[in-house]
Formats: C-alpha cells, structure tokens, sequence
C-alpha cells in the first residue's frame, strides 16, 4: 500500500465518520476527533470513565498524522504512518468493527436547480498475501460500476480527484443499481483471485526447492536410525508449515460510491 493510498484512506475514513480536518498537505493532515472516535483509536478508556462518571465536559483530541514525511513540513509534529504500522492497523480494525464498508456521495455543486444523477461505483481494497517461508503483501484496489458492470483497476487514485461527503448534496440523486453489492463483491473477488494466481510465482519455486534441500537433509539426518518416525514426522511437518506456498485474500475495506460521470470515465 502506497503512502499516497495511506493518506486518501484516512482522509475518507475520518470524513466518512463526520471527524473535521483541520489542516492537510500532501504529507500530514491534522484531524479533530469526535467523542466517538476519540474511545475508539485514542486508548483512553480510564478517562472516559472517569468523564462519565463525574458529568464533567469531553475533550476529544486532535491528531495528526504523517503520511509521507518528505512532503510534510518540518514543523509539523505527528505521528507517522505506513503500510504494517500499529495505528493503520488499529484503523483497519475500526473499519472492520462498523462493518468494513462505508457509502460515499460525491460533493458536486450544480449551476443550477436541476437534478445532477450520481452513479453508484463498489469500491474494494484487497490485501494479496503471498506466504510461505517469507511473506510478501500487496494491495489491490477494484472499483465496479454497478449498472454498466465496468471495472477499473487503482479505484482508490479514481477517488483522489473526487470530493466526497458522507451526506448527499443538494440537487443530486442517486441512481439504482443493476447489480446488488453483494453480488458486485464476489465479481470483484473472483478478479482478484485470479490476478493473485496470475502474478510470477518465482517466490513459490524458491520455497519449494528449499522445502526439497531442506527435506534431503532431514531424511539424511534420519537416515539408518530406528523408533524416530515420531520426531521425524513432527519435523517433517514443520518443514511443510514453514514452505508450502500458499495465497490468501483479506478484504481490508471497502463501501458504495454515488459518482458523477465525467467526461472520459
């Protein structure tokens, strides 16, 4: 996951949960917490107690987070984050909590009073892990249009030239899908699927001829021994834990988004 991808996940993750963004640049961005979001990522639970138990005023807090330190100033002070560190995580876990999916509506501002129609796009963000005795992720980004059953690759970079709102703005209406979202998620899946077992699988054929030195030496080892099956069977097992290559897919998040059509997509 790219750090600009890190920095338009949070970017829409906080907007989407109605917390204010004070200042941005293309490195940082500086966020007032609401209440709710200040008990979720803000490991504060003793304060919010004791808050509740004395009736007094909350304080969420503001934070700021570094997405790309070479463009955020020297001045700004805050917490960086990348692909794989505790608070992105944490932030995926909330994600997940309220359901790993969020519904997004394009902010347009019409010239007039007429009625600007929204089309409804699945976005989905896939993390790919390739394991077997190193473990390699990768992040894979779809977006479905849910009447024309269009797909486009890097749907998060679509986003980034869009502004989105949480609520649907004046003069716009959304219009209804042809394909339901479930059904849109296992389309794109299946994509997904295939493009993982698509990708060169040099990785697996370095593991697996490891697994096959490693498993000469063991049987060497073993070799003209008696009353060992147990331990050899345990160690030949292990051999397999540690190499066999294997692909699995987590869908990290995902959510609806009403888009107005552009001219060229």
């Amino acid at each position: 996951m790219e750090q600009r991808e890190i920095h338009t996940f949070l970017l829409r993750f906080f907007q989407a949960n109605q917390c204010d963004i004070l200042e941005e640049s293309a490195g940082h961005m500086t966020v007032q917490l609401t209440i709710e979001m200040d008990k979720l990522i803000m490991n504060r639970p003793f304060y919010w107690h004791w808050l509740e138990k004395t009736g007094g005023v909350p304080e969420p807090r503001q934070l700021t987070l570094i997405t790309d330190q070479k463009k955020a100033d020297d001045s700004v002070e805050g917490e960086f984050v990348h692909f794989g560190s505790p608070r992105l995580f944490q932030i995926f876990e909330v994600v997940k909590q309220q359901g790993r999916f969020i519904r997004l509506y394009e902010k347009v501002r019409p010239l007039t009073n007429s009625q600007i129609a929204l089309e409804p796009w699945l976005g989905l963000n896939v993390k790919i892990s390739y394991l077997a005795d190193r473990k390699k992720d990768k992040l894979l980004s779809l977006g479905l249009h849910l009447i024309r059953g269009e797909v486009i690759e890097q749907f998060q970079e679509k986003l980034e030239a869009r502004e989105l709102s949480s609520q649907i703005p004046d003069y716009c209406f959304t219009m209804s899908t042809m394909i339901k979202p479930e059904s849109g998620v296992k389309r794109l899946y299946s994509l997904m699927e295939r493009y993982a077992y698509e990708e060169p699988d040099d990785w697996a054929v370095r593991a697996v001829q490891k697994w096959k030195e490693d498993s000469e030496l063991l049987n060497q080892f073993y070799e003209g021994t008696s009353d060992t099956s147990v331990e050899y069977e345990i160690e030949r097992q292990a051999l397999k834990t540690l190499y066999e290559p294997k692909i699995s897919l987590t869908i990290e998040n995902g959510g609806l988004f009403y888009l107005q059509q552009k001219r060229g997509g």
